[in-house]
């Protein structure tokens, strides 16, 4: 690894290497800035939490007409047999406002939403490829796939994918990388954030900046922040993505009297391979999450089942039903599914690394589901089998409203009797995405402090700004998330003033318009 050279300095620092990070990278040096980029993993495991996602994006768009521009090559057999529906502006703000209670912040929200597709665009724009999920957002159904849950499009290559694009878009354009470069603090001069100081290279040494851009995540990976602001238990959650994500920008950005913001007790928390390892694997990458549980029950130690499986499309629960699981005897839960429904199992489910019994009878089973009662199993299945509403026709595409009338706790959609053999059962926890608490922001991405005043020369997006989820998440809309204000972020700190005379001015830093131009 190259080692900085002292002094150094540049118009914008960005510190992270993930999706947020590498959009701030390139919006800044779109505006004629000079950008350094320090991630604290090393280039194995670059990309923070956004090399471990399947790449999912939610924007906001009208038609077909919309993902055509973004996916230029569907053939003509694949637009004749897909209806890709249409997800508003409309329906991307109901959802937001939905499933957090409300409580997202609206100017932020208002940012995300109508910069979603634009933003698709640009990073299209810069070479990152998008395609249509086909296989976990569609179900072909009368010989035509049809996308539901508002979520489309991935990145090619799913997260892995997305951050060799973004990475080799900021090497083409000039920007320079570093790794195992961990930034453990702010500079300040004359009132405003004038740099970082950096260890690297068995050394520490300090980096005038213009501006520097907060990009490295949330706390997810810090087990004694985890406990402390999430709670009791969640030491005992296993982190899906980075190890590196363990809050150093919001220490930094406190450290300097950033305004903490948002959901500090929430987090996005998903049903994860039991057996998986602490940190996720970047070779098995999101394969560990176990998303078909509409079409199955959930079901604990006791064989009871604890959350309504279909209370809505997986999209709009996925990430709170980790807090259940972990909330459970033992923190884990077995997912079961008889044969009705094997084919609508997402891939994840046919990997090597899963914890999976068989058994062609119930009572089989029931006694080769480690650590759960097993006439507590039969007597929930019995139950929930009786309430099953046979007489409404089973449509994954929709909400179908075939329910358990009647149960204690109810399955609103897709109930299956679970009595056709062969039986299947996957053994889940609590797996741990990101936090939802952070630093405040404006909807320039300019980090504020304790005063609700800008901080000059600061800026932030990702995971680590607080304020845009509580309790629950859309899926697909944290890479967006970071995505625009990445991108928002990184030409602002171009415009800002330069702190090092003469280093913005030499480079050619032009003035910037309201927002970054469209492609």
């Amino acid at each position: 690894m190259t080692v900085l050279e002292e002094p150094a300095s540049f118009d914008v620092v960005v510190v992270g290497g993930g999706n947020a990070a590498l959009c701030a990278a390139l919006s800044a040096r779109e505006s004629g800035a000079s950008v350094l980029v320090l991630e604290r993993a090393p280039e194995a495991e670059r990309g923070g939490n956004s090399a471990f996602t399947a790449g999912a994006m939610r924007f906001a768009y009208d038609g077909a007409d919309d993902i055509v521009e973004l996916v230029p090559d569907l053939t003509e057999v694949e637009l004749a047999s897909t209806d890709f529906g249409s997800y508003t502006t409309e329906q991307f703000f109901d959802d937001m406002a939905r499933v957090t209670q409300f409580r997202c912040d609206p100017d932020l929200t208002e940012v995300l939403v109508t910069q979603s597709l634009p933003t698709l665009k640009w990073m299209r724009g810069k070479g990152v490829r998008f395609a249509p999920i086909y296989g976990r957002q569609a179900f072909k159904v009368g010989g035509r796939f049809r996308f539901w849950g508002g979520l489309t499009l991935e990145a090619h290559g799913g997260g892995p994918g997305l951050v060799d694009g973004l990475t080799r878009a900021a090497r083409d354009d000039g920007i320079e990388i570093r790794y195992e470069a961990r930034a453990i603090g702010l500079l300040h001069e004359e009132g405003r954030v004038s740099g970082v100081r950096v260890r690297t290279g068995g050394r520490t040494l300090d980096i005038a900046a213009g501006a520097v851009v907060l990009a490295c995540g949330g706390f997810q990976a810090n087990v004694e922040w985890r406990t402390r602001y999430l709670g009791a238990g969640w030491d005992l959650a296993k982190v899906r993505g980075t190890r590196f994500n363990t809050g150093d920008g919001i220490r930094m950005a406190l450290d300097a009297d950033a305004m903490p913001w948002g959901n500090w007790s929430g987090c996005h928390a998903v049903g994860w391979e039991l057996n998986a390892p602490p940190f996720g694997d970047l070779a098995v990458g999101d394969s560990f999450q176990k998303h078909s549980y509409p079409f199955g029950i959930l079901v604990n130690a006791r064989g009871e089942r604890f959350v309504d499986e279909g209370a809505d499309f997986r999209n709009y629960t996925y990430a709170m039903y980790g807090r259940e699981i972990l909330a459970q005897p033992g923190q884990f839960a077995w997912q079961v599914f008889d044969s009705k429904v094997e084919h609508l199992l997402r891939d994840e489910y046919r990997i090597r690394q899963v914890t999976k019994v068989t058994a062609d009878t119930l009572e089989e089973l029931a006694v080769k589901l480690d650590g759960v009662d097993a006439q507590g199993f039969l007597a929930t299945v019995r139950m929930y089998n009786d309430a099953v509403a046979t007489d409404v026709p089973f449509d994954p595409n929709v909400k179908d409203g075939r329910g358990t009338p009647g149960l204690p706790l109810p399955k609103s959609n897709w109930a299956n009797t679970i009595i056709d053999p062969p039986f299947s059962a996957y053994a889940v926890t609590c797996g741990i995405t990101f936090t939802f608490g952070g630093l405040r922001i404006t909807t320039d991405a300019q980090v504020m402090d304790t005063e609700g005043r800008p901080i000059p020369g600061l800026y932030a997006c990702g995971e680590l700004v607080g304020g845009i989820f509580y309790f629950n998440y859309p899926g697909g809309t944290g890479l967006t998330n970071g995505a625009v204000f990445g991108r928002i972020a990184g030409s602002r700190a171009a415009a800002a003033d330069p702190l090092v005379a003469g280093t913005a001015n030499a480079r050619g830093r032009r003035d910037m318009s309201p927002m970054p131009a469209d492609p």
